[in-house]
């Protein structure tokens, strides 16, 4: 009883920042987002007797990223998106917003250059929290935010009057 209680505390508390972390890891995508947060808090829970006294924020993060990685895995995913309507015409119904920008640059960067970025630009973790999150090396991160962030410059339109 004592776990069940524990670990609703944990969701309360962390639930809202790990779809957030979702919905940008997976370029916006509201309802993939919860779901791999139901997947995440899932996994996490069963390994939940075991954690005591580790860094739950980091581990439910990396549990959050894991499944997110998962997720983009699944050839369901890839062949089939479900939309609830039919869309008019090719582009968005409404005029993009600073986070819909970020969130259409995100989804051009591979899973887990996206995940490093995300993490460290976004999340504001350092490259030790990020890398354990990620479950790769300091160096990894570093590499992947720096290709990361070179990648979405490259993308990201040139003010008019710029003198570059």
């Amino acid at each position: 009883m004592e776990r069940d209680q524990e670990f609703t505390a944990f969701v309360r508390a962390h639930r809202a920042g790990l779809v957030r972390l979702a919905v940008l890891l997976l370029s916006g995508d509201q309802g993939r987002a919860e779901d791999v947060v139901q997947t995440a808090l899932t996994r996490l829970y069963l390994a939940w007797p075991r954690l005591r006294g580790a860094n739950l924020d980091a581990y439910g993060r990396r549990c959050v990223v894991n499944a997110a990685i998962d997720d983009r895995r699944t050839v369901f995913r890839r062949r089939e998106q479900v939309h609830a309507q039919v869309p008019d015409t090719a582009g968005p119904e409404q005029p993009y917003t600073d986070y819909a920008d970020l969130l259409a640059l995100l989804g051009c960067l591979s899973t887990r250059m996206r995940a490093a970025v995300v993490l460290r630009y976004v999340e504001g973790l350092d490259v030790a929290a990020a890398a354990q999150v990620l479950g790769c090396s300091q160096g990894t991160v570093r590499s992947q935010s720096s290709r990361g962030l070179l990648r979405l410059r490259k993308m990201l339109p040139q003010p008019a009057n710029s003198s570059h």
